[in-house]
């Protein structure tokens, strides 16, 4: 009798086995306004099971999509009250915490991706690495395309824009500071309000790229997209810091590996997307408004403004600045060179 509670020693180990794993298995909980079912959201997912899979479960994912956590702005806020750990974002609403993640935000700066993809193989790492400082572990950057201005009425010169309702993000101050230098009073909106108030009258005028004013359905109230790129888009999946380092060091190699590989997915496939959303637009009778060269450098004048105004209010750092205008003519020069 005295040996019977013995054979309920390996059942207790057990369940000291299982309770202890537990203890150390962790759930990110992760938001954003991608839909269900999205490019975006499938290959994010498809990242989660590989990082539970290696993981034996100890890091697994919970995402919440399609806006139910409310917008970056609301986002945000529940990071910082931990009631989420990350989010799926774009870069603009990370500007708060490091303004100069708006470095491709200049507006006009690219002419065209080829430019773009020479400057990011130098300048992204500035950007995780300043987010990194600010309390936010990325996996890289999403590259959203070119944002154009989509509106109701035909906007082929600054002069137009200005006599339009332009709609700005409501969490993006660094964005409003910029399109002011357009002579531009832009009213802010949360992303989530922007389709009905195209719908009322409210704004007649969005900034967006052709894949984003597909995936949340902003096509259906515009006429006219102006056919110049104003700034260059990109997101982030951004976890908090403190959070990730609560992670033991082997599941924090496994998550970083997993997940930049998946966001590199999306960055390669949003590409191919924003070149079909553009033909989608042209296909649904949008007609895309090609400015004149007058125009054209009415355009370019402003934004070079407005880029001075980032400077000169300490958004961007000269010196980074001058970095990626280095990068720019570099890439120019080594074009001009093979052309030759």
């Amino acid at each position: 009798m005295i040996f019977k509670p013995l054979k309920q020693i390996p059942i207790l180990i057990l369940f000291l086995l299982f309770t202890i794993q537990n203890v150390y298995a962790l759930k990110l909980k992760i938001a954003t306004l991608s839909p269900e079912g999205s490019m975006w959201m499938e290959k994010m997912r498809d990242g989660a099971k590989q990082v539970a899979k290696e993981t034996d479960n100890r890091v697994t994912f919970k995402f919440y999509p399609g806006g139910v956590m409310g917008n970056d702005k609301a986002v945000l806020r529940k990071i910082r009250i931990g009631q989420l750990h990350g989010g799926a974002v774009v870069a603009g609403s990370l500007s708060q915490f490091f303004p100069s993640n708006q470095i491709y935000a200049q507006p006009l700066k690219f002419k065209n991706l080829d430019e773009v993809d020479y400057v990011r193989k130098y300048m992204d790492q500035y950007i995780i690495d300043g987010l990194d400082n600010a309390g936010f572990v990325v996996f890289g950057l999403m590259g959203g395309g070119f944002a154009y201005i989509m509106s109701k009425a035909p906007v082929e010169t600054v002069q137009d824009l200005r006599k339009q309702k332009v709609w700005i993000p409501d969490n993006d101050k660094i964005s409003q500071a910029s399109i002011k230098a357009f002579g531009i009073s832009p009213i802010p909106l949360p992303i989530a309000d922007v389709r009905t108030s195209l719908q009322s009258g409210l704004i007649n005028t969005i900034a967006t790229s052709p894949v984003g004013a597909i995936v949340l359905q902003w096509h259906t109230q515009i006429k006219y997209v102006t056919n110049i790129p104003l700034i260059y888009l990109h997101a982030v999946l951004a976890i908090e810091k403190k959070k990730f380092l609560k992670i033991n060091e082997d599941d924090r190699i496994i998550i970083t590996q997993v997940m930049t590989k998946a966001l590199k997915e999306i960055d390669i496939k949003n590409r191919e997307d924003d070149i079909k959303a553009i033909e989608a637009l042209k296909n649904r009778g949008i007609t895309f408004i090609r400015p004149s060269k007058e125009a054209l450098l009415g355009w370019k004048e402003t934004g070079e403004i407005a880029s001075a105004k980032m400077i000169d209010s300490g958004v961007l750092p000269q010196e980074i600045v001058d970095q990626m205008d280095e990068h720019l003519s570099d890439f120019h020069s080594s074009t001009k060179l093979t052309n030759d």
